[in-house]
């Protein structure tokens, strides 16, 4: 004979006090939203309105694509032009992330795929040891070994881009290693032993399922990754050179980032110095933006032809 369940009042009770739960979780997590987007919209606005004085004097065009920076006057007259700041900035953004991506993917397949649970367990607090070393410690640290290598090296002082990628990419290997492991590791969990039932060897699995199927969640890390590499100050600062030049692989330059920690604190406030710091802010982060939708332009091209 089927039980009949027995209605309790404490039942009511439990369930309005869910609800309740439920509700103000939901509006918590609405205030934090909004909370998140408004504090964007106001970083991004301040940046754009202390920005316009500068475009205005100087030019877009100038601004982005001259090569001259020239704050103090000196023959007469300031110049200001970001275009050497902009390309040391991608092109050792670029060169860091490609040799991070290189090691780091590989480091993590090893971990998630090969390395046992003890070894992940062991080694995990030593990646996330090296993510929490200050930035400031590496660039101390490439400034005494880096620098005085290429030195040896024939390099005339020692500061160049590749010292500043090489730098760069060992600061975001910890980060690409810890996140793209745990990707390839739920990835691997959810297909490997069907693939190892079917009788397909474990290092096919890895190379045609588990790798591919973990691309998307790779390329987050890598933007993410990116982010940081092209906003990074210190460590930069100090082992490129900070000179207003193209940049080239054994030459100096100077990122944007490094251009604003070094002259920020300078420039007279309400100067056209001032705000053209700021507007070469706002060039850095519409950089970042413009890099953040093509590769979510390009994501979404591969998921759309089948390729993940």
């Amino acid at each position: 004979m089927k039980k009949v369940p027995v209605f309790r009042p404490g039942h009511f009770f439990n369930y309005k006090m869910k609800r309740k739960r439920d509700t103000v979780f939901i509006i918590l997590v609405v205030l934090f939203t909004i909370v998140t987007v408004l504090t964007l919209v106001f970083v991004i606005g301040f940046i754009t309105i202390e920005s316009v004085p500068a475009l205005r004097e100087v030019g877009i065009k100038d601004f982005l694509f001259g090569q001259t920076w020239m704050p103090v006057e000196y023959t007469g007259t300031t110049s200001f032009g970001i275009g050497n700041f902009i390309a040391g900035t991608v092109f050792v953004s670029i060169l860091a992330m490609f040799m991070a991506s290189v090691i780091s993917i590989g480091a993590a397949t090893w971990l998630a795929c090969v390395a046992g649970e003890r070894s992940r367990k062991l080694i995990y607090p030593f990646v996330e040891l090296l993510a929490g070393v200050p930035s400031v410690v590496y660039g101390f640290i490439g400034l005494t070994t880096l620098v005085r290598l290429f030195i040896r090296w024939g390099v005339h002082t020692g500061s160049c881009c590749l010292a500043a990628g090489i730098m760069l990419a060992i600061m975001l290997f910890p980060f690409l290693v810890s996140s793209c492991s745990d990707t390839i590791l739920k990835i691997k969990n959810r297909y490997l032993p069907s693939a190892e039932m079917l009788g397909i060897s474990k290092w096919y699995a890895i190379t045609n399922m588990i790798l591919p199927a973990s691309f998307p969640g790779i390329l987050t890390s890598m933007v993410l990754a990116i982010g940081r590499a092209m906003g990074e100050t210190m460590a930069v600062m100090m082992v490129m050179g900070n000179a207003n030049l193209f940049p080239s692989l054994l030459g100096k330059g100077e990122t944007i980032a490094s251009a604003i920690a070094l002259e920020m604190g300078t420039a007279l406030v309400g100067s056209t110095h001032y705000h053209a710091l700021y507007a070469s802010g706002l060039a850095l982060v519409i950089l970042l933006l413009i890099i953040n939708l093509g590769i979510h332009f390009l994501r979404n091209s591969f998921e759309r032809k089948g390729l993940l």
